[in-house]
């Protein structure tokens, strides 16, 4: 008598429990990469976010020398902070406003001239050429030095007596009637502007180069043959393939520059003269020179509001541009 194997399937109370489990499974599994940001985001929370609801809160009190100790017993003063910060046509307004414009001509300047001196290296030093890769190593020194060292430095090659600028500039090559200040006076905001664009346009030129290298050979190659020049190559080709690294690079530069706080402090010190009054430095001197914490706190909240609305409205206006394009 031969006993024939059974195919029916199991009742179902005796099918292992594995497909039950494997929705528990999915839901830790998508749960472990919050996990793991967490500390990031607290990180986070008590290093930028909580700094800066101080601060807000800060704005609105009548915080002076008075209450540093005990600042949560200073009196509230609501917007006081803010209309003494805007209004022009008094000192501590006046002030605010022509700090404001020499940022704004400062960050001008240094971006522009940043961004010119990085593409103009990216696209000189884009064709191989021996001795390429150690030029590309001299241009990003700058950029790795640590900030205090390089401006140090720069303070003392502006020195007016035995600094090298005046040294080239008058003993040298003759350019100079005299040996000028640089770090006091109207040269100052030269002094500044050299500094930070010596700083800045090492960066500028190391994300255009990695731009470079998606741009197909094969375009100069087709450009070249219907007889383009260089600079035609450069109008038509290189400058449009760049636009999406330019647009996220010139917002980086300028937000890096008008918060610029280590190159002026360090260069001048803590007064800047009034021709290099950055408003980093100016809301530095307002809140820990005359120890009026509360407006120095209500100049950073316009200074952030500002720099938001120009940033919004920079990212608008780009993305009206792509989609134009498209």
């Amino acid at each position: 008598m031969t006993v024939t194997a059974s195919t029916t399937p199991p009742p179902a109370a005796e099918l292992p429990a594995t497909t039950s489990l494997r929705p528990r499974r999915r839901s830790r599994g998508a749960a472990l990469p919050y996990l793991l940001l967490l500390p990031a985001l607290l990180l986070e929370l008590l290093v930028h976010l909580v700094p800066m609801v101080i601060g807000v809160v800060m704005s609105f009190k009548e915080l002076t020398q008075f209450f540093v100790r005990d600042w949560g017993s200073a009196p509230w003063t609501g917007l006081g902070n803010y209309r003494v910060a805007v209004r022009f046509d008094a000192p501590v307004g006046q002030a605010l406003l022509h700090s404001f414009l020499i940022t704004c001509g400062f960050t001008a300047l240094s971006v522009g001239l940043s961004w010119l001196l990085g593409t103009a290296a990216a696209i000189l030093t884009q064709q191989g050429f021996r001795g390429r890769a150690l030029l590309r190593g001299v241009f990003l020194v700058p950029y790795a030095l640590p900030v205090y060292a390089a401006v140090i430095t720069w303070s003392f090659m502006f020195q007016r007596d035995n600094g090298l600028v005046n040294h080239v500039l008058h003993d040298q090559l003759r350019l100079a009637s005299g040996h000028p200040f640089w770090l006091i006076g109207g040269n100052s905001f030269a002094a500044l502007v050299t500094v930070s664009v010596w700083r800045s346009w090492p960066f500028a030129f190391l994300c255009l180069t990695a731009g470079l290298q998606n741009i197909p050979r094969e375009l100069y190659e087709a450009a070249a043959m219907d007889g383009a020049g260089i600079w035609q190559q450069v109008r038509r080709i290189t400058l449009p393939s760049l636009r999406p690294v330019n647009q996220v690079l010139v917002l980086v530069l300028f937000l890096w520059t008008f918060n610029d706080f280590n190159t002026p402090y360090v260069l001048f010190g803590k007064s800047a003269p009034a021709a290099a009054d950055v408003i980093s430095i100016h809301i530095y001197q307002s809140s820990f020179i005359t120890w009026n914490f509360g407006s120095g706190a209500a100049m950073s909240v316009l200074l952030l509001l500002f720099l938001l609305l120009v940033t919004v409205g920079y990212l608008v206006a780009t993305a009206r541009g792509r989609d134009a394009d498209a």
